[in-house]
C-alpha cells in the first residue's frame, strides 16, 4: 500500500521532533526536583511572656508579615529554654524562636541555624546597696538569686558562677521569677540577683532605680567574654540612666549576650528571607529607650552569629537587600516567579541548542535520503560492463527501475524538491547510458 506523502512527512516529522520534546521533558523533570513548593501561609514564632522584649518585637514582625500575605503566630513561653524546647520539636509546629545568647549551639542543635543577632541581653548583677562586689567569686556563702527553674537566666548564671568557684555547696542559689526579685530585695531575702534580659525590660528598669539595690560593677568583665565566646563586654557611662540621680554614679562594667533569631533548617527560604526582612527593618533603626543606652544605631541586627550557622538565605538579604522582585511584586507573586526561574534556566540551557541545531539536523537527514539513492546509482554505474550479454542488459535495466520505483515511494518535503527532480533526471541519464551500452561519469548531484 502507497503511503501518503503527506502522511509520511508528518511521520518522519514526528520521529525527529518527538526525542526532541522528551529531552526537553527530561529536563523539566530534572529541573523540577530542585524546586522548592510554594511557602506556607503561615509561620509559629516562640518567643517569651507577652510582657517581654521577645513578644514585642514579634508583634511588629507580624505586621510585616501581615503586609506580605502571611500570618505569624506568636506563641508566648518560659523562655529561652522553653524556646529551645519546642523549636526542637518538630511536631511543635514552632519553626521561629528567640534564643538567648549561649543557651544552646550548633553541636547540641544541629537542626536549628541563625538568622542573625539582634540586640544586646547584658547580664545584670544587681545586689543589695550596703555591700560592694566586684568579682563573681565573693558571692561565696550568700544567698542568689538565679532566675526561674530551667530559664536562659539560670542557665548562664550557673556558667559564670562555677567557672568562678561559686555553686550550692558554697552558696544558696535561688531560683525566683524576674518580676518578684524587687520584692526579694526590698524584704531581704537576696543578696544578689542575676538578670539576663534587655534595658528596656521592666524588672530591670525597676531594680536600677531602687534606691535599696546596687547595679555590680564587674571588673572582671574583659575575662569573662574571652572565657564565654558568646559574651561581650560593655560600659554603661556614669550617670547614662538617669543624668540628675546620677544612675549609675560611675562608669560600670558589664558582660552581655545577644538575642538570636533562630529557625529549623527546613524553614521555606522564602520565609526565612521574609523573616531577615523583619528583623531588619525591627532592629536595623537607632535602638528605641533604654536599649539606645547599650547599643549604636544600625549596630543590629548581626549577620555573625558565634553559636550557629547563619542560614545563607538570610546572608543574601543582608548583603543584597530584599530580592529584586520582591521590590515591585507583591511577596506571593515574587516566590512564585523565583520558583518558575528555577524550572526556565535549564529549560532554555536545552532548548537554544535545540533550536539552533534542530534544522541543520533536519536538513542533514532529508538530503542522506536522497544522497543514499545517489550511492545506489553510482555502485551500478561503475559495475555496468562496457559491452553486455542480453542478460546483463536485462539485469540492469531492471536495477535501473528498482531504484526509480524506491525512490518514487522516498516522501520528501516540499523543501527539497529540487534535489528530488534532480535525482529523478540522474536516474533517467543513467538509464540511457546503461542502453547505449558505454559508461561515463555522473554528474554531480545538485546541493
Amino acid at each position: 500500500m502507497r503511503v501518503s506523502p503527506r502522511f509520511s512527512t508528518f511521520r518522519d516529522t514526528m520521529i525527529f521532533v518527538v526525542p526532541l520534546l522528551l529531552l526537553l521533558a527530561a529536563g523539566f523533570w530534572f529541573a523540577y526536583q530542585f524546586v522548592q513548593p510554594g511557602a506556607p501561609s503561615e509561620v509559629v514564632i516562640t518567643t517569651s511572656s507577652n510582657v517581654s522584649p521577645y513578644y514585642r518585637y514579634a508583634e511588629r514582625y507580624r505586621d510585616i508579615f501581615a503586609r506580605n500575605g502571611v500570618k505569624l503566630t506568636i506563641r508566648e513561653s518560659e523562655g529561652s529554654f522553653d524556646n529551645l524546647k519546642a523549636l526542637r520539636d518538630p511536631n511543635s509546629g514552632v519553626v521561629a524562636g528567640f534564643l538567648q545568647g549561649g543557651t544552646t549551639n550548633e553541636t547540641e542543635a544541629p537542626e536549628l541555624m541563625s538568622v542573625g543577632r539582634l540586640f544586646y541581653e547584658p547580664l545584670w548583677v544587681f545586689h543589695r546597696a550596703g555591700e560592694t562586689f566586684e568579682r563573681l567569686s565573693q558571692f561565696k556563702g550568700k544567698r542568689v538569686l538565679i532566675g526561674p527553674a530551667g530559664s536562659g537566666t539560670e542557665h548562664l548564671a550557673l556558667q559564670l558562677l562555677a567557672a568562678s568557684g561559686v555553686t550550692p555547696t558554697t552558696a544558696t542559689l535561688i531560683n525566683m521569677r524576674l518580676p518578684d526579685y524587687v520584692e526579694a530585695f526590698d524584704t531581704g531575702k537576696a543578696d544578689v540577683g542575676f538578670l539576663a534580659l534587655a534595658a528596656d525590660a521592666q524588672t530591670i528598669q525597676r531594680l536600677i532605680k531602687n534606691p535599696s539595690v546596687k547595679l555590680m560593677n564587674m571588673a572582671q568583665a574583659d575575662a569573662l567574654s574571652r572565657k564565654f565566646p558568646f559574651l561581650t563586654r560593655l560600659v554603661l557611662p556614669q550617670g547614662v540612666i538617669d543624668l540628675d540621680a546620677n544612675i549609675p554614679p560611675v562608669d560600670t562594667q558589664l558582660v552581655t549576650t545577644s538575642a538570636a533569631l533562630v529557625v529549623r533548617r527546613e524553614l521555606h527560604p522564602a520565609l526565612v528571607n521574609l523573616l531577615t526582612q523583619a528583623a531588619i527593618d525591627t532592629h536595623g533603626g537607632a535602638a528605641l529607650g533604654n536599649a539606645a543606652l547599650l547599643q549604636k544605631a544600625g549596630e543590629f541586627p548581626v549577620s555573625v552569629d558565634p553559636e550557629f550557622p547563619v542560614s545563607p538565605d538570610a546572608l543574601r538579604v543582608y548583603r543584597a537587600g530584599v530580592p529584586f522582585l520582591q521590590r515591585y511584586l507583591p511577596f506571593r507573586m515574587a516566590n512564585f516567579l523565583d520558583r518558575i526561574v528555577v524550572l526556565l534556566v535549564p529549560t532554555l540551557t536545552l532548548l537554544i541548542p535545540i533550536v539552533r541545531f534542530a534544522p541543520m539536523l533536519y536538513r542533514w537527514r532529508m538530503r542522506n535520503r536522497i544522497l543514499v539513492w545517489y550511492r545506489e546509482l553510482k555502485a551500478l554505474e561503475r559495475a555496468a560492463p562496457t559491452r553486455k550479454t542480453p542478460e546483463q542488459f536485462a539485469s540492469q535495466r531492471a536495477e535501473i527501475d528498482r531504484i526509480e520505483e524506491a525512490v518514487n515511494r522516498v516522501p520528501v518535503p516540499l523543501g527539497f524538491q529540487d534535489q528530488f527532480y534532480n535525482l529523478r533526471l540522474h536516474i533517467d541519464m543513467v538509464r540511457q547510458r546503461i542502453g547505449a551500452g558505454g559508461a561515463t561519469a555522473l554528474p554531480t548531484p545538485h546541493a
